[in-house]
């Protein structure tokens, strides 16, 4: 028995735990009242009528679950986003689902529901994935307009989205099973087949109650927007639905009769799991984020036969780079090594830090996946650049800029695992979410920030203290140490996985046992959308 490995596992595994404990209460929406309420009226929840559209028994994950954790409580708060988007297979077709959760705030957009309903459509477009909405809102939350209707990736954006969607060949289709309204129904109309459900689905840019301000004139919703309306009148909508199931199964009947798409061509082969448990990534990821590990312990747990190929083994040893199989597709894995290491020259290096040498390998191998037409795969644990005379004077900045220059050009699809610490400049060379990950997750214990906590914490306090000695206050010893708690703390809070998610600066918290899940997934996505352009990292400096 491993007393250290098992104590790290019980730690890890108790923060899994959390994090699914949270999830349960995000997936309750609005609450059990607003969930029953809906039933009432004789709908389906907005979960109820995901499941019941996917596949039973193929693999399915959840984009932005957390997105708005922790936000807008001054509003009551707007878990998942008030929408919830899921990639999945429908009718055996691989797809996007955008779902309204009529339970949060009647569906209304906050913020957070703009950007996640963007994500859902970046993921579909790069990807080439059809798309489908499940349309139940009340358009824009009002006290918040401001922040969601007239910048460019706010509400407009949507719309705009649909229009070179459907230049672009991705197919969409919608079903109104609820509210529609305002610039809000623009978007069923704008794919290619939109259906409505008799009862309790409308379309309308303007209600009846703003109707009788505006012009006076005198009419009830169902007549001024319901499905026999769009249906037998406006012609607005394709078909009429006589419940949530008929709109839902005649969504299965058009993915049903539609045909194959053009293949990327990543490689895969016949899927193994790994011969080291994936389980035991928990007992192999230390506690505290400062603590050293071998990270290729982590990659045996991913790969198929736990085998991998590795790139440049001896040069650059704080990045990994390898060749291995992830249910059977082909990818190169970029990994920070977080153990020290030592290089050519006898020199140690310490973990989770990017080095010249390091850089220059990843940057390389870069070039060689594209090259080869590999997908790359991210492990993020890294705590930012080398520093300090010796690095300075070695160029690691150029060397660095090199890498970042290859991440960005790369043209095959980059997915990023946060699997520990992502600060700083080394969230952006590993593959951070301004770089265009097809997708990003993070395991339970993740911190992104643009410097550790530790460090941060003290350089606020500096400041704060050099403010305050500046207005002629000494500050005492028990002072200090009261500013510096109260500035980790809100630090700390800001650095958590679940902070991230909240703002989507990742698409997921996920246990870990499910990373090989995610992939396989992103890269079979990956496959609808051919590779059109040259791989060209432009100028460089050397």
């Amino acid at each position: 028995m491993d007393l250290a490995f098992n104590t790290r596992e019980d730690k890890n595994k108790l923060r899994l735990s959390d994090i699914n404990s949270l999830y349960n209460e995000i997936k309750k929406g609005g609450g059990e009242k607003g969930l029953q309420k809906l039933r009432d009226q004789g709908k389906m929840t907005v979960r109820e009528r995901i499941e019941y559209l996917l596949d039973k028994n193929r693999d399915s994950i959840e984009i932005g679950a957390f997105a708005g954790f922790g936000m807008y409580e001054e509003h009551g708060g707007c878990p998942s986003g008030g929408v919830v988007v899921v990639m999945g297979y429908v009718s055996g077709k691989q797809c996007i689902v955008v779902a309204n959760d009529a339970s949060v705030k009647a569906g209304a957009w906050f913020p957070i529901t703009g950007k996640k309903n963007l994500r859902a459509q970046e993921i579909a477009m790069e990807n080439r994935l059809p798309i489908i909405y499940l349309v139940d809102s009340a358009g824009v939350y009002l006290p918040m307009q401001d922040e969601i209707f007239p910048d460019k990736e706010h509400f407009g954006r949507i719309f705009r989205n649909n229009a070179r969607m459907s230049s672009m060949g991705i197919i969409q289709i919608s079903a109104v099973m609820g509210s529609c309204v305002a610039g809000g129904a623009y978007l069923p109309i704008m794919s290619d087949e939109a259906m409505i459900v008799d009862g309790t689905g409308s379309i309308f840019l303007a209600g009846s109650y703003l109707v009788k301000a505006a012009i006076g004139e005198n009419i009830d919703n169902e007549t001024l927007g319901g499905a026999t309306t769009h249906c037998e009148i406006s012609g607005v909508t394709d078909y009429k639905a006589k419940d949530d199931k008929d709109a839902l199964d005649r969504i299965k009947n058009i993915m049903k009769m539609t045909g194959s798409f053009e293949e990327a061509g990543f490689n895969r082969t016949e899927s193994f799991p790994p011969r080291e448990n994936p389980a035991d990534i928990f007992g192999h990821m230390p506690v505290s984020r400062a603590e050293q590990y071998d990270t290729f312990d982590i990659i045996k747990c991913l790969t198929d036969h736990s085998e991998y190929e590795e790139y440049k083994p001896d040069y650059g040893k704080t990045i990994i780079c390898a060749t291995a199989r992830i249910d059977g597709w082909a990818v190169g894995i970029i990994a920070n090594q977080r153990k020290m290491v030592k290089n050519g020259k006898g020199e140690m290096q310490f973990g989770g830090v990017i080095y010249s040498d390091s850089a220059d390998k990843a940057t390389r191998f870069i070039a060689n996946c594209n090259q080869r037409k590999i997908p790359l795969v991210f492990l993020q644990d890294v705590t930012g650049f080398m520093v300090g005379s010796k690095s300075e004077h070695g160029g690691i900045i150029k060397d660095g800029a090199k890498m970042v220059n290859a991440v960005a050009n790369s043209v095959v699809p980059k997915f990023t695992v946060i699997t520990g610490n992502s600060y700083g400049a080394g969230n952006y060379a590993m593959c951070g979410k301004a770089y265009d990950p097809r997708l990003i997750v993070a395991w339970p214990w993740a911190d992104l920030a643009v410097m550790g906590g530790a460090q941060a914490a003290k350089v606020l306090a500096q400041i704060q203290e050099s403010t305050l000695k500046k207005q002629g206050k000494e500050i005492t010893e028990e002072e200090h140490q009261e500013i510096l708690d109260t500035i980790s703390k809100r630090y700390q809070n800001q650095t958590d996985a679940t902070y991230a998610a909240a703002r989507l600066w990742t698409d997921a918290i996920i246990n870990p046992e499910d990373t090989r899940k995610w992939i396989s997934m992103g890269i079979e996505a990956a496959n609808h959308a051919p590779i059109r352009e040259p791989f060209n990292m432009g100028v460089i400096q050397v």
